[in-house]
């Protein structure tokens, strides 16, 4: 017997991979869904007593792919089926999706899915959010967290892109290479975010976490492969390997957040670190710097200190000043105020903050940190507002949790000067 939450960790792993195949077996966003929803209703009822088959995600695809059929010959009486391999491949269950791209197989259903999602014809917010949606599978609300927008504004995001898509014939097909060239910067954003998704442990558990993080990376590697003179791209996987590197430190025996500081280093992956090391040594040799690779620099600086005190903090404030430059956002900035916390003093990374309480009114940890940073200047109230701020965001009893700790721990090192630091 298999219970439900094991069941629900399987589908959740399979689902890129389904929906990528159903998606380019009937080319249409509704019908990929619903036919992987049947075939998760399926599983759910075959699978407690039988147990998951060898190959999950095949064994989805062949189910949704009946079951898609059988409603379109619902559909369809009078009209003739389209030819059977327009909707039907029958070398799914034993994974053969190579594909010609450019001299080499292309063999991923999954990132050839993200090209197509990225299609121009879409704004690019769109895009990003629709591909995080259909072949990520991440939430609603997981997308809109990542975006910093409400659920319902990110609901209709997501809605208007599918019906643009299907008004709109785009062709379910792997892009060619000026095409793919085109749509890298938006395909590595969704990565990135889910990566970020993963990495925030945020929801769920976190086995289902670490696989986001891990087949973020998988897709990152596979970037790199079809862009290996790309400096961006060895970046982008060099700072998903320095981050998951950290994985098995972030949490406690109990399941709560460990924050950087207090993380037992020797539990740190020291293979991915040197892999990633080594990656960002070899773009910055190419002379083109990128967002990723300041960030992936930091991780780098992070990875490298011995011991929390002896993390190079000046030098993580001026990576973040050159970020801020090049790409702004408000969480560069917030990320920064803790560095400059660190080589400044807390009075200077509040007044950093405080312009940008409108624009993350509603992300707890910016509520949690200007609450560090005023319990350092001795405003204790107002730092009390400021977590409270914090717990009533938090999206998880986890986050909560977390916060709470940190209040208990500020009290008691006040007067230390220390500020936790932002995973």
């Amino acid at each position: 017997m298999i219970d439900a939450p094991a069941i629900e960790k399987i589908l959740t792993a399979a689902r890129p991979q389904a929906v990528a195949a159903l998606l380019r077996n009937f080319r249409n966003l509704d019908t990929a869904e619903e036919a992987f929803q049947e075939a998760c209703v399926r599983a759910l009822k075959a699978w407690p007593a039988n147990g998951p088959p060898r190959d999950p995600a095949s064994w989805l695809i062949f189910v949704g792919r009946n079951v898609a059929v059988d409603a379109l010959r619902r559909k369809r009486k009078e009209d003739v089926l389209p030819s059977e391999d327009v909707i039907s491949d029958t070398d799914d269950a034993e994974g053969q999706m190579a594909e010609q791209l450019d001299a080499s197989h292309y063999r991923d259903d999954i990132l050839r899915l993200l090209f197509v999602c990225c299609d121009p014809i879409l704004p690019s917010n769109q895009q990003i959010a629709l591909a995080l949606r259909i072949v990520s599978g991440l939430t609603v609300k997981e997308i809109a967290r990542a975006f910093l927008v409400s659920e319902a504004a990110m609901e209709q995001r997501i809605t208007r892109a599918k019906r643009k898509v299907g008004h709109s014939q785009i062709p379910f097909e792997t892009p060619g290479a000026i095409a793919r060239a085109e749509r890298l910067a938006a395909v590595a954003t969704v990565i990135y975010l889910i990566f970020n998704e993963g990495y925030s442990a945020s929801a769920g558990n976190a086995h289902a976490r670490a696989q986001l993080c891990d087949e973020a990376i998988r897709l990152a590697r596979l970037l790199l492969r079809l862009f290996p003179a790309e400096p961006e791209m060895m970046g982008l996987t060099a700072l998903f390997l320095l981050q998951h590197a950290r994985q098995k430190a972030r949490l406690d025996a109990d399941g709560a957040i460990v924050v950087l500081e207090d993380q037992d280093r020797t539990l740190w992956d020291a293979r991915l670190i040197a892999e990633g090391l080594a990656l960002i040594d070899k773009a910055v040799r190419h002379g083109r710097p990128g967002p990723y690779q300041l960030q992936a620099a930091i991780a780098a600086l992070h990875a490298q200190a011995p011991r929390a005190q002896d993390t190079d903090w000046a030098q993580i404030d001026l990576l973040y000043g050159t970020l801020e430059l090049m790409q702004p956002s408000p969480i560069v900035t917030l990320n920064r105020a803790v560095a400059v916390a660190k080589v400044r003093g807390p009075a200077q990374a509040l007044r950093m903050i405080e312009p940008l309480e409108q624009q993350l009114s509603g992300y707890f940890y910016f509520h949690g940190v200007k609450g560090a940073f005023l319990m350092q200047v001795g405003r204790a109230e107002d730092a009390r507002i400021a977590f409270d701020h914090a717990i009533a965001r938090a999206n998880t009893p986890a986050e909560a949790a977390h916060i709470r700790t940190q209040i208990d721990r500020l009290i008691k090192e006040s007067a230390k000067g220390s500020v936790p630091t932002i995973q």
